[in-house]
C-alpha cells in the first residue's frame, strides 16, 4: 500500500487523454456512419429501410457492455485472433455512436417538411444537392441539442472501457485505488474530473435546444 500523491494525479491525466482519443475515434469514424445510417433510414428504397431498423434494432437492444465484451472476447474466437484492447473498445464505440447518432440525425431529416425537399427539387437541383444545401443545414439545427447530449453519453460510457483493461480514466483510477486502499478520495476525484468535462456540454445541449427551439 502507499499514500495519495502526485503520482496518481499524472496518471489520471495520462488516462484522461486515452479517454478522449476513445472519444475523438468514435466521432471520426462513426460520424459518417451514422450520416449513411441516418440516409438508409430516411431512404425511399423500403428493403433498405427494413435492413437498416433492423441492425440497428439489433445494435440498440444489445446493452454497450455486453457489445465491449462479445467485440473483445468473442470476437477473436471467430477470427482466430486476438483484438488489441484499444482496436476492441474502438470497434464497439464506433457502433454505438453510429448506431445511436444515426437515429438522432434520422430524426433531425424527417422533421424537415417536405415541402423542402419539393422547393429544392423545383430549383433544379439533384437529389445530393437538395439533401446538402437544403435540408441538411435545417437537420443540423434541429438535431444539434440532442448530439451534444449524446456527446455526454459517449463521455460518460467511456467509462466501460475499464471492463476490457482499456487503462482510461475510470480504470486509473480503479488501479489507484487497490494500490492506495483510499477508494472515496479516489472515485472521488475520478467523478469531479467526468462533471468538470460534462457538466458544460450538458448545458450548452441545454441552451442550444432552448435557443433553436425558440428560433423555429
Amino acid at each position: 500500500m502507499r499514500t495519495f500523491g502526485t503520482i496518481d494525479l499524472l496518471a489520471f491525466a495520462t488516462a484522461f487523454q486515452y479517454t478522449i482519443l476513445l472519444v475523438v475515434l468514435a466521432l471520426i469514424i462513426g460520424a459518417p456512419l451514422a450520416l449513411g445510417f441516418a440516409m438508409l433510414r430516411v431512404s425511399r428504397f423500403a428493403p433498405l429501410r427494413w435492413l437498416s431498423a433492423a441492425f440497428l434494432q439489433v445494435i440498440q437492444g444489445v446493452p454497450l457492455l455486453a457489445l465491449l465484451m462479445f467485440i473483445y472476447f468473442a470476437l477473436p474466437t471467430f477470427l482466430g485472433i486476438r483484438l488489441p484492447p484499444l482496436l476492441a473498445v474502438t470497434a464497439a464505440f464506433t457502433l454505438y455512436t453510429a448506431v445511436f447518432l444515426g437515429e438522432i440525425w434520422r430524426g433531425g431529416i424527417e422533421a424537415v417538411k417536405r415541402t423542402q425537399w419539393e422547393a429544392a427539387a423545383c430549383l433544379g437541383l439533384g437529389a445530393w444537392q437538395q439533401f446538402r444545401h437544403v435540408i441538411a443545414p435545417q437537420a443540423l439545427k434541429i438535431a444539434l441539442p440532442a448530439s451534444v447530449g449524446f456527446l455526454v453519453q459517449l463521455i460518460k460510457g467511456t467509462s466501460l472501457a475499464a471492463i476490457v483493461g482499456f487503462i482510461e480514466l475510470t480504470r486509473a483510477g480503479q488501479l489507484s485505488a487497490a494500490a492506495t486502499l483510499q477508494p472515496l478520495l479516489v472515485y472521488s476525484i475520478i467523478a469531479a474530473i467526468y462533471f468538470v468535462v460534462c457538466f458544460p456540454l450538458t448545458q450548452l445541449s441545454r441552451r442550444l435546444e432552448a435557443r433553436l427551439n425558440g428560433a423555429r
